[in-house]
């Protein structure tokens, strides 16, 4: 079974984990994600110059550069988000792969990545009380709403 996290860094990696190796059994694997959304204001900035990596050179003669370093941005923010599920995951022998996605729409973006994925199921944090009027506005709920996927939403520590 394939099992697709999703994460904003707010998922608790012990209980995560210890559902997933069970849900995902002997063999499975599961894909955690991060999904970014970066604003125009710092997209632009990188443009610019005015953001870079500290191990970037400061030449900005190639064209394509910001994009190259947007992707950076995401990767290692995304690295960072999902580090504890990530090793709580191995510490359990369960296979694990990490995408860092860009997107405006996030739910569509988690969507998108459990089809790419051939994801069984998908698992995310639920930070909203689900049983509210806002509630129904929220990443989760959408995920839910529109996925033809189980999704098992798990609430964050109190």
């Amino acid at each position: 079974m394939e099992v697709l996290i999703a994460t904003a860094g707010v998922l608790p990696p012990g209980p995560v984990a210890d559902f997933v190796e069970l849900l995902a059994g002997p063999g499975g694997r599961a894909t955690v994600m991060n999904v970014t959304q970066a604003p125009a204001e710092f997209l632009d900035e990188l443009e610019d110059g005015a953001w870079q990596p500290f191990d970037a050179p400061a030449d900005r003669s190639d064209p394509e550069r910001a994009a190259r370093e947007a992707d950076r941005y995401i990767q290692e923010r995304g690295s960072k988000i999902v580090a504890p599920v990530v090793a709580a995951l191995k510490l359990r022998d369960v296979a694990t792969a990490t995408l860092f996605v860009e997107a405006e729409d996030v739910a569509q973006a988690i969507l998108d990545t459990a089809e790419r994925v051939s994801a069984d199921a998908i698992v995310m944090g639920a930070t909203r009380r689900l049983f509210n009027e806002v509630a129904w506005t929220s990443v989760s709920m959408t995920v839910t709403a529109k996925s033809s996927l189980p999704v098992l939403l798990i609430p964050e520590p109190s």
